[in-house]
């Protein structure tokens, strides 16, 4: 039982389906968090509705597996009871950011099990699934076998030492539990301990090959930094993966053997998206099986790019279904906190539920975090420039505008806009080119977005209504009102009409900001339009009071925030510390690797010096050997033997490198 009157594709209409990672539902995001997925697929989809397609934006949290069951233990709840409440906590950090879900369900339900179970027989029947003994961590103080992600120690490829068993964030490389140096249990710290147990591979080397064919035709409109991840699991080769695991907080694996266990995680989450959608409309096959009419964006950090990159579409091309598949892949890099990373239990960056209570704009956070958004690299949270990108860019650029043009109608026209004619001409200013210009951006603009490209679309909004400024600068006031109606009044229009453009390319960033625009412009959000054209704010047309759309950031407020979300003296100290440990232990490493390598290498030419010594003083014992035998006449026979025996140890020595013999 869906939603009344869902969202639904349309025949014939360029139909778009968005998805942002799945939170996992046992923390409290970070801003971090919200500007990998949640915020930038918003922003997309957004965008997409405002150019009047059908578009589709379902989120959810991710509630089953490990993680859930061991949270849920250390805090005395049930699995089910901490996902009500973390479920909750998510959809309230995500409302206060006005993150616009069409649905935002979760994949604890029904739905996610029949589907799941659904996916599973058809590759079952398929013959991409195989059973095997495999050894898992075992932690024997509390008793469970232990997911991959819950053995914590030492990468051994960077000497990390915080990676988890199954890949570490540092260098990323995919590792195995048992790979770890000094590895322990997350929950208790105790060593784990390999015990045998039964598991469903996924055969991802089977269907390579497809897999490897879908990428090459569509991964021209994914992020570099996904393509990159993806040829690289492609070119070291797909191996069969574990699907299932030893827990009780999962979907069921329907086969005979397999009662105690459940699906892993993140062969089912993947699934989450299609189970949300059909808990919002029971035609969400129309969205998810409709390859021909309807294409798939995703967005999501580059730690989960393989998840919907390979294994998810390999699960879909499996079952030999019509999936609709991803098509446009957007990937984040890491945003960090002052040079440093956010630390919940340090204190350190600002966290979902802590935003609201700063007392700054929803739209502020957005705008901030869009147009610093990790695209290409790493970014950083700075108060400074967040600040800056208040009051310089949104206060002084694009608030001054929409404010100044509103406050002056108000204040010299009761708030009625002019009679004004698109075909007045002024000597000192070309109103034409300056139309066409804005045009011109705004095509730029709507390239960008198609692209992805939010960060530079963010700054493409700032260059519009710097053209608003431009035409106010000295033609508004009250001279030019007195001495040039005319002119002033073409202007007004031109500024207003230009206000409700900036108020619909805006929305997609700052969606409560459109909508104080449009209150002021007593107007409603129009679609974003192919060419703009000033005409839609006649004259005639009765605004409302003007109202400031944002406000300053004083230095005192910065420092004050600077000290809150630092962290602690202690805490910092902490870090640094630990930094500088981390240092050490890799200087230490390498030299330790570089002296193991040394020694081996020493090792190795003694050994060849010693083999060659030997090899010259057989035959020297032979040479000795044959000169005894003439000297007490031996037969020749005897004689003969000796001799090859002294040429089969030369043919030997001839091999051997003999130093300062050249080869």
């Amino acid at each position: 039982m869906g939603v009344e009157n869902p969202i639904l594709p349309q025949k014939g209409k360029n139909n778009i389906l968005v998805t942002s990672a799945l939170p996992y539902v046992n923390n409290v995001p970070h801003l971090g968090n919200v500007v990998g997925s949640v915020l930038s697929a918003d922003v997309y989809a957004r965008f997409s509705k405002l150019r009047d397609r059908p578009t589709l934006y379902i989120c959810g949290t991710d509630e089953y597996g490990t993680a859930t069951e061991t949270k849920a233990l250390e805090t005395g709840q049930t699995p089910k009871e901490l996902c009500d409440e973390f479920h909750a906590k998510h959809k309230a950090v995500y409302d206060w950011f006005e993150i616009g879900f069409d649905h935002f369900g979760r994949t604890s339900t029904p739905k996610q099990t029949e589907i799941v179970q659904d996916i599973f027989w058809k590759l079952h029947s398929n013959g991409f699934l195989e059973e095997r003994t495999t050894k898992q961590p075992y932690c024997e103080k509390h008793e469970a076998f232990l997911a991959d992600r819950f053995v914590e120690g030492t990468c051994p490829k960077c000497q990390y030492d915080d990676a988890r068993g199954d890949q570490c964030d540092k260098c990323g490389s995919l590792l195995d539990p048992f790979e770890l140096i000094n590895p322990r249990c997350k929950v208790d710290n105790a060593t784990p301990v390999p015990r045998d147990t039964k598991h469903l591979f996924l055969s991802l080397d089977k269907l390579q090959p497809e897999v490897e064919a879908w990428f090459e035709k569509m991964h021209e409109k994914w992020s570099a930094n996904g393509v990159a991840i993806t040829k690289a699991w492609l070119k070291r080769g797909l191996e069969g993966r574990s699907i299932t695991r030893d827990l009780k907080w999962g979907v069921p694996v329907p086969l005979d053997g397999f009662e105690n266990k459940v699906f892993y995680v993140w062969f089912d989450a993947c699934i989450g998206y299609p189970s949300i959608t059909a808990s919002y409309t029971d035609d969400w096959e129309k969205w998810w099986k409709n390859p021909e009419e309807v294409k798939l964006y995703q967005f999501l950090g580059k730690d989960n790019t393989q998840f919907h990159s390979i294994i998810f579409p390999a699960s879909q091309i499996g079952t030999r279904q019509g999936w609709t598949m991803l098509h446009r892949l957007s990937t984040t890099e890491y945003l960090n906190y002052e040079n440093g990373k956010f630390s919940k239990s340090r204190g350190i960056g600002v966290f979902g539920n802590q935003a609201e209570e700063i007392g700054i704009s929803p739209s502020v956070w957005r705008y901030y975090l869009l147009s610093n958004r990790p695209e290409t690299s790493d970014t950083q949270f700075e108060w400074n420039a967040f600040a800056q990108a208040n009051n310089n860019e949104l206060l002084a650029n694009f608030g001054n505008f929409v404010n100044r043009v509103v406050k002056f109608v108000n204040a010299k026209l009761d708030g009625v806009i002019p009679e004004y004619s698109l075909e007045y001409k002024d000597e000192t200013f070309d109103f034409s080119a300056w139309v066409a210009n804005v045009n011109k951006l705004l095509g730029e603009y709507t390239d960008i977005m198609e692209g992805v490209h939010l960060r530079e679309g963010a700054r493409k909004i700032l260059e519009i209504s710097s053209e608003g400024n431009n035409l106010l600068q000295y033609r508004l006031d009250n001279t030019c009102l007195t001495e040039q109606p005319q002119r002033t009044y073409l202007v007004i229009g031109l500024a207003l009409n230009l206000c409700k453009l900036l108020a619909s390319i805006c929305s997609p960033y700052m969606p409560s900001t459109a909508e104080s625009i449009c209150q002021q412009l007593n107007t409603t959000l129009g679609s974003i339009p192919d060419t703009w054209t000033p005409d839609t704010l006649k004259p005639g047309h009765k605004l409302n009071k003007a109202t400031y759309l944002f406000s300053r950031i004083e230095d005192k407020k910065l420092a004050e925030w600077k000290e809150q979300f630092g962290g602690s003296a202690e805490s910092r100290a902490a870090e640094a510390a630990a930094k500088k440990k981390k240092q050490e232990d890799k200087e230490r490493e390498k030299e330790r690797k570089k002296a193991k390598k040394a020694a081996k290498a020493a090792e190795a030419a003694k050994a060849a010096v010693n083999k060659v010594s030997e090899a010259v003083a057989g035959q020297k014992v032979v040479s000795e050997g044959a000169d005894v035998a003439a000297s007490e006449g031996k037969a020749v026979d005897e004689g003969s033997a000796a001799g090859g025996m002294s040429t089969a140890s030369a043919e030997v020595t001839k091999d051997l490198p003999i130093r300062g013999k050249p080869q």
